[in-house]
C-alpha cells in the first residue's frame, strides 16, 4: 500500500481537527475555571492525539513530535497537574498554528522548513520532565525468548486509515524484534482487506510494555492483548472484498477505510462535471428547439425526457458541491480574538446559520473577503472598553457573523455594535483627494460604500497591523463583485455598522429572463427579478430630473438599457408596441430596467470574461444561447 494516496485525506482530516483544536481553545480561554473546561481540554487532547497518530502512520516525523509534545502538556491539564492560565492558552494557540502549518508542509515534503525549536522548549517548560526517547525512533532490541510472543492489536471502529495503521505497525514491531507472520496477512493488508484487529506472532519474546507503547504510537489503537506465545494463530475471519476503486492519484477520488458511504472527491472533478452539465444545458437548448421546428411527437416526447435527466443530473451535482459555511467559518472566531488581543479590545464574537450551505469554490473564495471585514470591524468599528463604558455601552463589544437563504441566493452579514462609519469624515476625505464635488454637503449608504470601496481610499490616521475600513473593503467589493454578488453597508454613527455580502448559491448554471435590445439579447438572471410590467405612458414620472415608475403603490427609479448600451430612443413599430420594464431588486433596493420585449426564460451556462478596457462595467458574464447566439449577462448589483 502507498501511504501517499491518502496524504490528501490526511491532509483534510487534520485540518478539521485543528479547527476543533482552536475552537475548543478559544472557548478554555473563556472559561478556564468553569464547569466546561475539562470537556473543552478532552476535546483537544482528542484532536491532537488523532493528529499524531495519522502523523506517525503516515511516517511525518516533525508533526508527530509537536504533537506529542502539545498531547504531553495536554494530558498534564487532563490530569490537574497543570492549571490553564492565559500564558499557556497563549503557547497552545501557538502549537495550533504551528501545527496547521506543518500538516501543510508535511504533505508537500517540506517539514523541515518550519523551525519548532523555540516552540518545543516553551512546551517542555510546562512540564517538570522530558522523556528524550522519541516514539517513532525506537531501537531494536535483541531477541530472548525463543518461544515467541503473540499480540492482537485492536483499532477503534471508526479509525481513518486502518490499513496504513496496521502497516505501520507492524514496521514498528519489526524494530523491536523480528515478525514470524501476521494476521491478516501483510498481502491482505496491502490491499486494503482489514477488519480492524491485527494479530502480530514474533519468532521471540520482547518488553511487553516497549512493544505497547510502540503500537499504541499508531493512534486510535482500542486496545494491546498479549497471548501465550504458543498459542497458535485463530483462524482468519471472513473480510470483505475492497472496493472496486481506482487508487491512482489522478482520479481525484480516496475512499477512507471503514466508511463506506462517503467518498472525497477533488473539486477540480465537480468543477469540470459542472461545467460538462452546463454544456448540456446548452444542447438541450438548441435540441428543445430544433424539435419544435421538426414537429415530430415521438422526438418531441425524447427531448422532453432528456431534458428532465439533465436537469436532475445538474441539481445533484450542484448539491454535491453544496457544503456548510461552518467549513469556513469555524476558523473566524481564532481571527476576531487575535485581533482583539493585538488592539486590547474585548469581543463577543457569534456565529450564526452555521448549517446554511454554499457552493464549496465560491465559500473558498469569500473567505479571506470575510476576514477583512471582520478585521476591520474590531479595529474601525468596535471602541475600547474604556471608550464604550464612557458612552454607557458594556466594555466588550458585539460582532455578529450570520449567513441566512434569501432565494437562490446566500445572504451573509457582518455586524458590530461600535461607534458606526463617519460619513462627515468619509465625505471630507472625499473631497480632500477631489473624488467628490467640493460643495457635496451629505452622502448616501451607497456612496459612502462605492467610497470606501475604492483601492486606496482610507479615513485611519494611522496604520494598524490589522488594517482599516478602505484596502479591506476595496478587496472585498471586488471580489463579491467578481462572483456574481453584491455588498452593500448599513451604519449608525454610535450604533454599529452591518456590512451585507449577497451571494448566488452557484455560478455554473443560472435561470435567467431574456431580454431584447435592438439587436441584441441580455440574459438577467431571474434571482434579481420581481415582475414585468409594460411601460405605458401613464405610469412615468419625473422627479428631481429622473425618470421613475408607480406601479402598485410603488415608485421606483427607471434605467433604459438602451442609453446604458449607447443605441438610440427606442421607436415602436405601432402604437401597441410597447417597451416592457424589468423589476429588478437586491436586498431593499429596486428599480425597472426598460427593454424592447421580453422572449422567455432560459438556464445558461455563465462564464466569466475579460471586459474590454475602460467598457461597460455591467456585464457580470457571457453565455451561448440555444441557437448558438452569444448573450451577455446583466449584473444587477452595477445597476442598483
Amino acid at each position: 500500500m502507498n501511504a501517499l494516496e491518502y496524504a490528501e485525506l490526511f491532509l483534510s482530516e487534520s485540518r478539521e481537527n485543528v479547527t476543533a483544536v482552536n475552537h475548543a481553545l478559544l472557548q478554555l480561554e473563556r472559561d478556564a475555571e468553569g464547569p466546561g473546561a475539562a470537556a473543552c481540554v478532552d476535546a483537544i487532547f482528542r484532536a491532537v492525539h488523532t493528529i499524531k497518530g495519522m502523523a506517525a502512520t503516515m511516517g511525518y516525523a516533525v508533526v508527530t513530535e509537536l504533537s506529542h509534545e502539545l498531547e504531553t502538556v495536554l494530558d498534564r491539564a487532563r490530569r490537574r497537574e497543570l492549571t490553564i492560565d492565559s500564558t499557556i492558552i497563549d503557547i497552545l494557540l501557538r502549537g495550533a498554528d504551528s501545527l496547521e502549518r506543518l500538516v501543510e508542509l508535511a504533505v508537500a515534503g517540506r517539514e523541515s522548513e518550519l523551525n519548532i525549536v523555540s516552540l518545543v522548549a516553551d512546551l517542555r517548560s510546562l512540564r517538570p520532565m522530558m522523556v528524550e526517547t522519541s516514539e517513532w525512533a525506537i531501537p531494536r532490541l535483541a531477541a530472548a525468548n525463543p518461544t515467541g510472543l503473540t499480540v492482537r492489536v485492536r483499532l477503534v471502529p471508526d479509525a481513518p486509515l486502518r490499513s496504513v495503521r496496521a502497516m505501520l505497525i507492524v514496521q514498528a514491531f519489526r524494530k523491536i524484534v523480528d515478525v514470524a507472520s501476521t494476521l491478516p496477512p501483510e498481502a491482505d493488508l496491502q490491499a486494503d482487506r482489514f477488519d480492524g484487529v491485527l494479530t502480530i506472532h514474533s519468532v521471540a519474546d520482547a518488553p511487553r510494555d516497549e512493544i505497547e507503547r510502540v503500537v499504541r504510537a499508531a493512534g486510535d489503537v482500542e486496545s494491546v492483548e498479549f497471548l501465550d506465545g504458543t498459542e497458535p494463530l485463530p483462524p482468519p475471519t471472513a473480510l470483505p472484498e475492497p472496493l472496486d476503486v481506482p487508487a491512482a492519484p489522478s482520479s481525484g477520488v480516496r475512499v477512507a477505510p471503514g466508511r463506506g458511504r462517503h467518498v472525497r472527491i477533488d473539486v477540480r472533478r465537480l468543477d469540470k462535471l459542472m461545467n460538462l452539465v452546463g454544456e448540456l444545458v446548452v444542447a438541450r437548448g438548441r435540441l428543445t428547439q430544433l424539435a419544435g421546428e421538426v414537429g415530430d411527437h415521438a422526438l418531441e416526447e425524447s427531448v422532453r425526457l432528456s431534458s428532465r435527466l439533465i436537469t436532475e443530473l445538474r441539481d445533484e451535482i450542484t448539491a454535491s458541491r453544496m457544503v456548510p459555511v461552518s467549513n469556513v467559518f469555524d476558523r473566524f472566531p481564532r481571527v476576531v480574538r487575535d485581533a482583539a488581543r493585538a488592539l486590547g479590545k474585548t469581543v463577543e464574537f457569534t456565529v450564526e446559520g452555521r448549517d446554511i450551505e454554499l457552493d464549496r469554490s465560491m465559500l473558498d473564495d469569500i473567505a479571506d473577503s470575510i476576514v477583512h471585514l471582520l478585521r476591520n470591524a474590531v479595529d474601525h468599528g468596535i471602541e475600547t472598553p474604556e471608550q464604550r463604558e464612557a458612552t454607557g455601552k458594556p466594555p466588550a463589544g458585539s460582532l455578529v457573523l450570520s449567513a441566512m437563504r434569501d432565494r437562490t441566493a446566500i445572504v451573509i452579514r457582518v455586524t458590530d455594535d461600535g461607534r458606526g462609519i463617519d460619513r462627515e469624515r468619509v465625505l471630507a476625505r472625499a473631497k480632500r483627494d477631489g473624488i467628490v464635488d467640493a460643495a457635496k454637503t451629505e452622502l448616501s449608504e451607497d456612496e459612502v460604500l462605492r467610497l470606501l470601496a475604492r483601492p486606496g481610499f482610507s479615513t485611519a490616521e494611522q496604520v494598524t497591523e490589522v488594517s482599516g475600513r478602505g484596502v479591506g473593503v476595496d478587496a472585498v467589493y471586488t471580489r463579491v463583485r467578481a462572483l456574481g454578488g453584491a455588498m452593500n453597508v448599513r451604519s449608525v454613527p454610535g450604533e454599529g455598522t452591518t456590512m451585507t455580502i449577497r451571494l448566488p448559491l452557484t455560478l455554473a448554471v443560472v435561470r435567467s429572463l431574456l431580454a431584447r435590445v435592438a439587436d441584441e439579447m441580455y440574459a438577467i438572471p431571474l434571482a434579481h427579478v420581481s415582475e414585468t410590467i409594460e411601460l405605458t405612458p401613464d405610469i412615468v414620472r419625473t422627479v428631481k430630473g429622473k425618470e421613475v415608475v408607480m406601479a402598485r403603490d410603488e415608485i421606483f427609479p427607471l434605467i433604459r438599457m438602451r442609453r446604458l448600451v449607447g443605441l438610440p430612443h427606442y421607436a415602436p413599430a405601432s402604437a401597441i408596441d410597447l417597451e416592457q420594464v424589468i423589476v429588478i431588486d437586491l436586498g431593499d433596493r429596486r428599480a425597472g430596467l426598460v427593454i424592447d420585449e421580453l422572449t422567455g426564460q432560459e438556464e445558461i451556462v455563465v462564464k466569466q470574461f475579460d471586459a474590454v478596457r475602460d467598457g461597460p462595467p455591467f456585464f457580470g458574464g457571457a453565455t451561448l444561447l440555444g441557437d448558438g447566439r452569444p448573450c451577455l449577462i446583466v449584473d444587477v448589483s452595477s445597476l442598483l
